[in-house]
């Protein structure tokens, strides 16, 4: 495949593959449940499906195909989507020959207005379908629990972004734009960081906190407001040629004890090593179920020389979810990342939001995914991924099914058929529309992820 090659390039040829073989099998997956939900309501209502693929055929290049019945089955080389070709229909194909004659009873234009209504929305209802199931599943059988706010006693740490905000260390975040949170990930999640008003409990104080939108932006490049702050002391990962290395940490350890006194959090573990260099430190660690002790000595930065791992697995603030729980946030994940998707594409039409760093191809979704096939993540993406295409295929932009949603509630409202020659032009301006669009975004990935990489510029 194209993609993988490309992605193969800029990255040890493993990690490259599994990056393109992750993000080809989810699109995949979600490109296939889309295309079959306006096959299925095709068919249902008695409409003549030509072709059913998972990727566009482009030029007429094609990966594979079978016809089965009336119906070419295929996969496309070209991975920016997929299309049923339903008979009497003006769709990407612009096949025009196609709507030279009368109507016939089983083709899309001869039925009546609700049912082709049906059959373009039929790919959104499966999406999301699908993107619910997928988060039920995550929820259930990856996930599981769930760090509870009302379990963080000892509030957060809060960092220099924070801090702008104003946001105090042991804050307890309680309520966001007045709803009460359960979910530590829901107290600074999308909803947060688009704009909101947090409600904190400050020791015997309640105050209000007003996070601006631009905080959703500043969350892109890779800032945090806060964390919990009773992560564990754990070693992520200790960085070669450091005194973390030269004493004999590992990555995974868990540092219990600094010079003989017990180490509650990562934060109070920094605050007691200080920042002077060569300060002679006594560590317990806790390494595979047993306890061992290691002398470091911090470095000219005042540092050991590891990445912390952020994990509070060790703490009884995590609640099962139950199945109740599992089916509400399953929905409701799903339905805040498509209403936050929305609002940021109306934030980057009023220039509050970068699309340049907002807007990703199939090669920056690879890179999300990761170098490893890890299924959980592989399994969240995914289902975040369906309910972002069903938010996508909505907008009312010509080529797309929202277009063609819209041009049949317009017949509706008008009381009579759009012409064929007005739907071909929207058509064609739908194309030149998203398809500059599609590969600006793709240019763009390739040249910020490959090319400047590889000419190490």
């Amino acid at each position: 495949m194209i993609l993988e090659s490309i992605l193969a390039l800029s990255l040890p040829s493993t990690g490259g593959l599994w990056m393109a073989a992750q993000v080809l099998t989810s699109l995949s997956l979600l490109v296939f449940v889309h295309e079959l939900g306006h096959f299925l309501a095709a068919k249902y209502f008695g409409m003549k499906v030509d072709k059913f693929y998972i990727f566009f055929d482009a030029w007429g290049k094609k990966l594979w195909s079978k016809k089965i019945g009336e119906t070419e089955y295929g996969i496309g080389w070209l991975p920016l989507g997929g299309y049923v070709k339903i008979a009497g229909m003006i769709d990407e194909s612009m096949d025009k020959d196609a709507m030279k004659g009368e109507p016939e009873e089983w083709e899309f234009r001869s039925k009546p207005a609700w049912q082709r209504f049906i059959v373009m929305i039929g790919g959104i209802v499966m999406n999301l379908i699908v993107g619910y199931l997928i988060f039920v599943m995550f929820f259930a059988y990856f996930q599981g629990d769930y760090l509870a706010a009302d379990q963080l006693k000892d509030g957060m740490k809060v960092h220099e972004m924070g801090e702008k905000y104003g946001l105090q260390d042991h804050d307890v975040i309680t309520e966001v734009n007045g709803r009460k949170i359960d979910r530590w990930t829901d107290a600074l999640g999308q909803e947060a960081v688009f704009g909101s008003t947090l409600t904190v409990q400050r020791g015997a104080e309640t105050v209000q906190v007003a996070i601006p939108d631009t905080a959703f932006s500043l969350r892109q490049s890779g800032y945090e407001i806060a964390t919990p702050y009773w992560a564990d002391v754990k070693v992520g990962q200790v960085r070669p040629a450091s005194q973390a290395e030269a004493c004999g940490l590992k990555d995974g350890d868990l540092i219990k004890k600094l010079n003989g006194k017990e180490i509650p959090n990562f934060w109070e573990f920094q605050e007691l090593k200080g920042k002077e260099e060569g300060v002679s430190l006594q560590l317990e660690v806790e390494r595979d179920g047993k306890r061992m002790n290691i002398s470091c000595v911090t470095d000219t930065a005042g540092l050991i020389g590891f990445a912390p791992s952020f994990s509070y697995r060790g703490h009884n603030g995590f609640k099962d979810y139950s199945w109740g729980e599992i089916s509400k946030y399953a929905w409701q994940d799903g339905v805040n990342a498509i209403y936050y998707n929305a609002k940021a594409f109306g934030m980057m039409f009023m220039g509050k939001l970068n699309p340049v760093e907002s807007l990703q191809s199939p090669i920056g979704i690879a890179k999300i995914f990761g170098a490893e096939w890890q299924w959980d993540r592989f399994w969240y993406l995914t289902g975040l991924i369906s309910f972002i295409l069903a938010f996508m295929n909505i907008l009312p932009i010509p080529a797309l099914d929202g277009g063609h949603m819209l041009f049949i509630l317009i017949e509706v409202i008008i009381g009579r058929r759009l012409s064929d020659e007005f739907l071909e032009r929207a058509q064609v301006l739908g194309m030149l529309i998203l398809l500059p669009l599609m590969f600006f975004i793709l240019a763009k990935d390739a040249w910020f992820d490959i090319i400047k990489p590889i000419l190490g510029l």
